[in-house]
């Protein structure tokens, strides 16, 4: 009995379409151009690995441009998502957090195109949370980033850095 109610459900349901009183529509509806959705911006998440780890947890820097192109920086992770900034070919940046599809990269960068060490980013912060400045942040295809492996921001003051072949800074026997 419960099948029979069910198809009678489904065969009511296919039939003309309703029409909306006092509906305004155009007078050639067929001619009428599609509406195009554009998706909400998404902030960039800082501290996703948590309190033990770096805010953001990988560096990266642009592939697969030709120098003089730029890569297009998007308000979320969608192609139909307003354009933000870019950044240039060979520009280094942080990358911060990931789309679920792996295909956008929430980035944070400075407009200099290097690391920066004043984006905050480079260092732990205590909750998960939105990325608030003081650099830019946005989303780019990860089609167009290479990872980076164990970069550093570059220092602020260079005289600041230490000499890193130096065996003393490793604590090596003999130094």
């Amino acid at each position: 009995m419960r099948p029979i109610i069910l198809l009678c459900l489904a065969l009511s349901a296919c039939g003309e379409t309703a029409t909306v009183a006092n509906r305004a529509t155009p007078a050639n509806e067929a001619a009428a151009e599609p509406a195009v959705v554009t998706p909400q911006a998404r902030p960039v998440r800082i501290g996703e690995l948590g309190p033990n780890f770096r805010a953001c947890s990988a560096a990266g820097t642009t592939r697969n441009l030709k120098a003089g192109e730029a890569l297009p920086v998007r308000s979320a992770p969608f192609d139909t998502a307003g354009e933000t900034g870019s950044v240039a070919a060979r520009a280094r940046f942080f990358i911060c957090t990931r789309s679920h599809d792996q295909k956008w990269f929430g980035i944070v960068f400075d407009d200099g195109g290097a690391l920066a060490e004043r984006c905050g980013v480079s260092e732990p912060v205590t909750r998960r949370r939105d990325y608030d400045g003081p650099c830019r942040s946005g989303w780019v295809q990860s089609a167009f980033v290479k990872v980076i492996a164990g970069e550093e921001p570059a220092p602020t003051n260079p005289a600041e850095e230490e000499n890193v072949s130096d065996p003393a800074n490793f604590g090596l026997p003999g130094a």
